[in-house]
């Protein structure tokens, strides 16, 4: 027969174990969720970062190292050759030079050489009082390569467009980024300011200019070729009137550069004009009645009241259509194919006819290109304009 104090003792232990791993396992699951909280943020951003991680890094570092090859297409798959930068050397140097740069012959123009040197020095100088300015070294290397970046920018136009040669698709690429986007700009954000005036009929106005932006960017390229018909379209009676039923704009380069720029323009203003028309509409009205009280004009206004209080919205949605432009391609590939030549061509469309030719490294080759010019650009026109002008509003 068991002893019952025995029974009693093993059960009083067992009890106590019982208890113990009870307490020993909420322990463990109390440090489990601590650490889940401490580590939440984390968490619910990892698998956001992984996809970036899966869909954009990695094939932006499989397209850089096959910059840096040559592939062939071969039976059953491709033959991989490594040959450095010579895919590169051949844009910049070889038989693509007149493709991605343009003519470059040498004996430039004397206009050229003049806006050449005038840029240099103003370059030169700008560096200059960086460093007197004891400026961080990071900031002096950032500037150092935009202050390169410009000069080659200005010598590549110097040497072709102010010097009666054929640009390449890099100068016009800039020139639809630069000009065009900073046309549309202007346009838009005077369109907005003058919705925000006491004008009749401001409501239809306004969704009247924000018809385009509900368009595809294919729509709007088939509608303005129809609409550029000389000869067949439905405001063909009006190009006759004016004379010029038999003038052909696509086989003008500057016609054809223009047409693509005022359709990309019909396109992209209602964006501009919708954000700007919002950023007017935050300006505090006090600010402006007592200027108005004061005696100040609708000019002084804009300019010392309404300016600085919209310049950081101002500053992102160009910084934001500056980046969209860099990526043109579906306008100039349904409105001229590129042509007349390369006249209309751009580097993403460059970039994509080299990819159709079955030619993957100097696709590549161009897209990374494109990538420096453009972060280049947008990193610079942040730090010097926005990020400056933010320190001067909180100072």
């Amino acid at each position: 027969m068991d002893n019952p104090d025995l029974i009693f003792n093993e059960n009083q232990l067992n009890n106590k174990k019982s208890t113990g791993s009870h307490i020993l396992n909420q322990k463990k699951e109390g440090k489990l969720s601590l650490w889940i909280d401490s580590q939440a943020r984390t968490l619910f951003i990892f698998p956001a970062v992984f996809l970036i991680l899966v869909f954009s890094v990695f094939p932006l570092v499989s397209s850089l190292l096959i910059s840096f090859t040559r592939i062939r297409p071969r039976m059953g798959g491709y033959q991989i050759r490594w040959v450095g930068f010579k895919n590169y050397e051949k844009l910049f140097f070889g038989s693509e030079q007149d493709h991605l740069i343009g003519t470059i012959e040498g004996g430039m123009s004397v206009l050229g050489g003049i806006v050449l040197l005038i840029v240099t020095i103003l370059m030169v100088w700008w560096l200059y009082l960086c460093i007197k300015n004891k400026v961080k070294i990071l900031g002096i290397l950032g500037r150092f390569i935009t202050a390169i970046s410009l000069i080659a920018f200005t010598y590549v136009f110097s040497d072709t467009l102010l010097s009666g040669r054929q640009f390449g698709t890099l100068p016009m690429t800039l020139i639809y980024v630069v000009f065009g986007c900073s046309i549309q700009f202007l346009i838009g954000t005077g369109l907005a300011y003058i919705c925000t005036l006491p004008v009749h009929g401001r409501p239809f106005f306004r969704t009247l200019f924000f018809i385009p932006i509900t368009i595809t960017p294919v729509g709007i390229a088939y509608q303005w070729r129809m609409l550029a018909d000389m000869s067949k379209g439905p405001i063909a009676p009006i190009w006759e009137w004016l004379g010029l039923a038999e003038f052909a704009w696509g086989s003008d380069a500057w016609a054809a550069r223009s047409m693509i720029m005022i359709s990309d323009a019909w396109m992209w203003i209602p964006f501009i004009f919708v954000v700007m028309l919002a950023a007017l509409e935050t300006v505090p009205k006090d600010l402006t009645e007592a200027a108005e009280v004061d005696g100040a004009g609708k000019w002084l206004i804009f300019r010392d009241i309404i300016i600085p209080q919209i310049a950081p919205v101002a500053g992102t949605v160009l910084l934001i259509r500056w980046i969209e432009g860099f990526k043109l391609v579906d306008l100039p590939q349904v409105l001229t194919h590129g042509g007349p030549g390369i006249s209309t061509e751009t580097m993403t469309m460059h970039s994509w006819t080299q990819w159709r030719t079955l030619d993957f490294a100097g696709s590549s080759a161009v897209a990374y290109i494109l990538l420096f010019v453009s972060v280049v650009i947008c990193v610079s026109f942040f730090n010097l304009v926005i990020r400056n002008f933010s320190k001067r509003q909180l100072s």
